[in-house]
């Protein structure tokens, strides 16, 4: 839990200043878009809308005021961040980064029919399990047939994207979520699937470690239309607290 401070440290005055100075013309500053609010988040607006989040929520605005902003973590709309997701499944960032540039040091650049000459021994090698060999040809496949478009993803929903996407063997809603925060920097996700999230969640609001997803979902939805922003927040937070030197995304 966190609590309240009982003065400002450096961190919290430049935050603090930073949001006097901001008090923020929101349609000047690029915020809004034709809706109202930005489908997606840039270098132009990402601290504006921490502010906005910290304004709202007084947990988000502990954490800002502690631990400064978050990085604004992205990745390219490419196979290898979509790779680089899947390797991440359900094992820890070190070793799905260590496979993904074994990966990098094998075939140079990670395209669809690079992946797909390599043999089961050579993905093997690269510390890729044969689950997610099966994940990535069959991603690599979709792309080089033209069945899986990623420039035309870019421009679509994200329901249209999650339609899209998760038809393909091994790629379910959390891999989904990542890809349209990071690769296409949507604003409005909470990737529930997500266990340092979900724990950050619980521990900047003072949630029981029962507490059940649907509630967990409630919380976040107080942050819309900026889920995503405040999901790098809670990561922020937890990357500060628990020490850990890898980031959600490299």
């Amino acid at each position: 839990m966190i609590r309240e401070h009982a003065g400002f440290n450096s961190t919290a005055q430049a935050w603090a200043l930073t949001l006097l100075i901001n008090k923020i013309d929101i349609v000047k500053s690029g915020i809004e878009k034709k809706s109202g609010v930005p489908e997606t988040f840039s270098s132009e607006n990402f601290q504006t809308i921490c502010d906005r989040l910290g304004r709202k929520d007084k947990a988000l605005r502990q954490v800002l005021q502690a631990h400064g902003y978050p990085p604004m973590w992205t990745r390219k709309n490419n196979f290898e961040t979509l790779v680089h997701i899947i390797l991440e499944q359900q094992v820890s960032l070190a070793s799905a980064l260590a496979a993904l540039n074994k990966l990098k040091e094998k075939i140079k650049r990670i395209t669809p029919s690079r992946v797909l000459d390599l043999t089961d021994e050579e993905m093997r090698a690269c510390y890729v399990s044969r689950q997610k060999m099966v994940y990535i040809r069959g991603l690599a496949e979709s792309i080089r047939k033209g069945h899986t478009d990623l420039k035309k993803l870019s421009k679509q929903s994200n329901e249209k994207v999650r339609e899209e996407l998760i038809v393909l063997k091994g790629i379910g809603n959390w891999t989904i979520d990542v890809y349209l925060m990071f690769a296409l920097q949507r604003t409005d996700l909470f990737p529930i699937g997500d266990l340092a999230a979900v724990n950050a969640l619980k521990r900047v609001k003072n949630l029981a470690k029962d507490t059940s997803r649907e509630d967990m979902l409630k919380v976040s939805e107080g942050w819309a239309p900026f889920r995503t922003v405040a999901t790098m927040i809670l990561w922020h937070y937890y990357l500060s607290n628990t020490g850990k030197k890898i980031a959600p995304v490299e």
